[in-house]
């Protein structure tokens, strides 16, 4: 039986962004166009995958994020809107991964896959304060 018995694949997140000049490739350092930069799409992705699992981690849990795998597909430019999904399709002890796409009105954006880890927030949180201290 899972430790996190409320993690079940399926479970389902969505996000939606309207890009801005702000988050494009020009602005985060990405590229030197005007469309919506891939390191804002990743952390989109991201977003979605957090999303879906808003209410199932026990108190003090949180997850992080460890692996991205995502093929961005096509530009989309500032004033359009993204909407990402990120679908949980494996439960491996503290490890998930998601299946993860984005698409805008016209047409897919991106696929892929994403993983991420279950960590105690506040024993996390101290280590990483440690390390500022060294």
């Amino acid at each position: 039986m899972s430790e996190y018995p409320a993690l079940t694949p399926g479970l389902t997140g969505e996000m939606s962004v309207t890009v801005t000049e702000d988050l494009t490739a020009t602005a985060l350092g990405s590229g030197s166009v005007q469309v919506y930069s891939t390191p804002a799409l990743v952390a989109l992705l991201e977003a979605a995958a957090i999303e879906a699992l808003a209410g199932h981690l026990p108190d003090g849990m949180t997850t992080v994020g460890v692996r991205v795998d995502v093929r961005h597909l096509a530009a989309t430019p500032v004033g359009q809107t993204v909407t990402a999904r990120a679908t949980l399709r494996e439960v491996d002890g503290r490890r998930l991964v998601f299946d993860v796409a984005a698409q805008d009105p016209v047409e897919p954006v991106a696929e892929g896959t994403h993983e991420r880890f279950i960590v105690d927030r506040a024993r996390f949180e101290s280590r990483a304060a440690a390390k500022a201290t060294s």
